[in-house]
């Protein structure tokens, strides 16, 4: 390329214009860091994007991980400039980090659009924390690559594999029934955190991992890669020295970022099986970059590959059994008849191309197409006269003699009511009846809380009965199990029928023929609904009034009714 050809940089705009004095400013403060001038002189300008808090543990190590994307960007010609996000963890964060998931993504996106950079590296673990830096970056829309943080190593306690998120959800069950005591508690909860690095369970931080690489915005084989494995460290420098190439090509997210990388996503997910928060966080990521993906697709797309990793909750292994298989290469190659082969990458070349030599080492741990652990995985999507714009079920972490299941509702208004109510041994529950939660969504909650897989009642637990159905319009953690319906929409708290049902009337769920029905005839509903009072909003100040005003429902992705699009990289006016 001769020099008079070369594109110009996004990032010359500050350091180079026309204007000498703005010039001048922009340069003279960095200059106060020690930079040389080559800083300024033509050099793609990376920034790193990082999510690292010391309140967000999974992200805790993405500080130090952040060195060695700079030095693959220096390695490379380019010039590195790490800044801070909002970071969000569900270990911590009240009422949920969903929250605050749409809110990171604008902190993303404008401090992407503000500043000088022409290329992005986002450094991502705790499962919000890739999904709405996803979502900031497409709405920016500069050459961008992922380097997901990593599992912890796996757990183990007593000689028991221990899932990080799975253990807790059995808790309640083992302290009743099995004589689980404090110390008992204690060691446990030390064995499930072993290492730093997000959940090593196939739960929503792994799900999120594993969908950035079948969307191509990773690197290869990075998903699997435990935290603190040094494979990952040489992953962040690569990615580093990746980057700089990629804004040389212009191998921008909308070019990856097509409706074939988010049919790969879609049946990869359902190949892993991944969490039902897939389906909320894909969506708005397809809204953000301008693809049009429908709730009913991730049924028609995944609901019929076959489940390929044994991993909790849907199995017995964790994630680093699964990096030791092969990881998510191993997947893609193995479902090659499945995807879009021919779909781009970060690193230029088609996903196909990328896998087609990955090995499986333990058939334990990652099936062949040809004897998978289950024949049909993926979500399932259910609409009826409880559900208009739709909820969903994740099979393969359900009991399968629940998926045909008629039964009486037992209703918890709040989840207050119940925590409340469940343990109280005059509630007329059994083992047959529906478990129905309101005021869990969205608007609800606020954020569309993880409180979908409600504990069952101890009475319940006494039986030896593991599994109920549960139904509700908030989600559940990745890292659960059950037959839980969720993401009911329209919710509760904006008038959908779910905020109708009253206890005693039967709901029937059909998961083969994908219903989900109210047995309560309209002139009832419409009476009830004439009844009806909306709940008080939960404040009027600040970002949670604007979410609650603003928030779409579930199947549209739970973003901003305004930030779905792009707004560009062009800044048109200067500071000065």
């Amino acid at each position: 390329m001769k020099k008079e050809d070369k594109k110009r940089l996004r990032s010359e705009d500050w350091f180079n214009p026309g204007d000498v004095k703005q010039g001048f400013i922009h340069r003279s403060w960095l200059r106060n860091q020690g930079y040389p001038d080559d800083y300024f002189r033509g050099r793609p300008v990376i920034g790193i994007c990082n999510t690292w808090s010391e309140l967000t543990p999974c992200n805790g190590h993405l500080r130090t991980f952040a060195e060695y994307v700079k030095r693959g960007v220096l390695e490379a010609g380019g010039v590195p400039f790490e800044f801070p996000v909002t970071s969000m963890g569900e270990t911590l964060m009240r009422p949920t980090a969903m929250l605050f998931r749409n809110l990171a993504s604008m902190d993303t996106e404008e401090s992407i659009r503000a500043n000088p950079l022409d290329g992005v590296v986002l450094l991502t673990g705790c499962d919000k924390t890739t999904p709405s830096t996803v979502m900031g970056a497409c709405s920016v829309d500069l050459p961008t690559i992922v380097v997901p943080g990593g599992p912890m190593l796996n757990g183990k306690y007593k000689g028991e594999r221990i899932g990080s998120g799975t253990f807790v959800w059995t808790l309640k069950d083992r302290i009743k029934n099995e004589g689980f005591t404090q110390e008992d508690q204690i060691e446990a909860e030390i064995c499930s955190s072993r290492s730093a690095g997000h959940c090593m369970t196939m739960g929503t931080a792994s799900t999120m991992a594993c969908m950035v690489e079948s969307l191509g915005l990773t690197l290869p084989g990075a998903a699997a890669i435990p935290a603190v494995d040094s494979r990952k460290k040489a992953l962040a420098q690569l990615s580093g020295r990746r980057i700089v190439e990629m804004v040389r090509e212009d191998l921008r997210l909308s070019k990856i970022l097509t409706r074939k990388a988010f049919e790969n996503a879609i049946k990869l997910n359902a190949a892993v099986g991944g969490s039902t928060n897939f389906i909320i966080h894909l969506t708005a990521i397809a809204n953000r970059i301008g693809v049009k993906l429908d709730l009913k697709d991730f049924d028609t797309l995944g609901s019929h590959i076959p489940l390929l990793v044994n991993l909790m909750p849907s199995g017995r292994f964790l994630m680093e059994d699964f990096f030791d298989a092969g990881g998510l290469p191993v997947v893609i190659n193995q479902l090659k008849g499945h995807l879009h082969n021919d779909a781009i990458t970060v690193n230029g070349k088609p996903i196909g191309e990328n896998n087609q030599r990955a090995e499986c080492y333990n058939k334990e741990v990652i099936a062949s197409i040809e004897q998978p652990f289950q024949e049909k995985a993926g979500i399932a999507v259910l609409y009826g006269n409880l559900c208009k714009d739709g909820a969903v079920i994740k099979p393969s972490a359900a009991t399968e003699k629940l998926m045909t299941h008629r039964g009486k509702a037992v209703v918890f208004e709040t989840i207050e009511d119940y925590h409340a109510r469940v343990d109280d041994p005059g509630l007329d529950i059994d083992e047959n009846s529906i478990m129905v939660l309101k005021g869990v969504g969205p608007v609800g909650y606020p954020g569309m809380a993880e409180v979908g897989n409600m504990d069952l009642p101890e009475k319940i637990l006494k039986k030896g009965v593991k599994d109920m159905v549960r139904i509700s319009d908030g989600r559940m953690s990745g890292t659960a199990y059950g037959t839980v319906v969720l993401h009911v929409s329209p919710e509760s708290s904006i008038g959908g029928i779910l905020g109708l049902i009253q206890t005693g009337d039967h709901i029937v769920l059909d998961v083969p023929n994908r219903k989900l029905h109210l047995e309560v005839d309209d002139a009832e509903l419409e009476k009830r609904k004439a009844a009806w009072t909306p709940p008080a909003p939960h404040t009027n100040r600040g970002y949670v009034s604007l979410y609650t005003a603003t928030v779409q429902q579930a199947h549209l992705g739970a973003d901003l009714d305004f930030l779905a699009g792009k707004s560009g990289d062009t800044v048109t006016r200067d500071a000065h």
